[in-house]
């Protein structure tokens, strides 16, 4: 048998039960498809993707917790996935994350039976290697332009952390990573420090030093630590390294 004439093994994702069952029996009319996992929210696809990955992944856009590009900002390039969603404004934000395709509901057969045909063309081109572009790359391309972050989405193995930007005390960099400072716990994530500033409220949080990031709310005061060298004095009491341009950007902030 060859790759195009597989059986796809799919995941369903939706949060309306209506939905997925019309996605089941849309499936069951076009054929060479076996659902292999129903979901019913981004939490559970994570974990089910993480134990037993599909072949593609249906995915709902507008989920509650955590959305289709949230999702597909943690899972990366581990599985293609084809968007599925009442609404069209989507579309565009759907193929820069390289979505394999984008259906409207309610799904046509048709479009459903092309959607599965890219799906086998993108893994015969595959054939093993990662295809996409990195989970970085991917949250900046999700997000709505002009917007910045509300809240930043970590995957730890199977288990999804969603973090409100505002519970963040500070960021710090550790060589590929960030790990996340939020009311006494670390949570890290792969990406630099750079592209979380970007995308962070410039207002609300300052890079005061190479490696760190500022909560600004959570600045107590900055004491001259010796001669040019400064350190900011959290609520909490943790001390954070100042350089002298995070120095200079506190206090245009402030």
């Amino acid at each position: 048998m060859t790759e195009s004439d597989r059986t796809l093994r799919v995941m369903v994702v939706d949060d309306e039960e209506p939905a997925r069952m019309a996605i089941r029996a849309a499936l069951a009319r076009v054929g060479g498809t076996v659902v292999a996992a129903e979901c019913r929210n981004g939490f559970e696809a994570v974990k089910a993707i993480t134990d037993t990955p599909p072949d593609v992944v249906l995915l709902d856009v507008q989920m509650p917790k955590l959305d289709g590009f949230e999702v597909l900002e943690l899972i990366g390039r581990s599985v293609p996935v084809v968007f599925v969603t009442a609404y069209d404004e989507f579309a565009l934000r759907a193929f820069e994350v390289h979505a394999v395709d984008y259906l409207l509901k309610p799904v046509s057969d048709e479009r459903l039976a092309e959607a599965l045909d890219r799906v086998r063309e993108r893994l015969t081109r595959a054939r093993g290697r990662a295809e996409g572009p990195e989970p970085a790359v991917l949250a900046a391309a999700a997000r709505a332009p002009g917007q910045p972050l509300e809240r930043v989405v970590i995957r730890d193995g199977a288990q999804v952390h969603v973090v409100p930007v505002d519970r963040i005390d500070y960021v710090e960099a550790q060589d590929d990573y960030v790990a996340f400072h939020t009311g006494g716990r670390t949570l890290l994530k792969e990406q630099t420090l750079a592209d979380l500033e970007s995308r962070l409220d410039p207002g609300r949080f300052v890079r005061i030093h190479r490696s760190y990031l500022l909560n600004i709310d959570r600045l107590a005061r900055v004491e001259l630590y010796a001669k040019d060298s400064r350190i900011a004095i959290l609520t909490d009491g943790t001390r954070l390294p100042v350089s002298r341009s995070g120095h200079q950007r506190l206090q245009q902030l402030l």
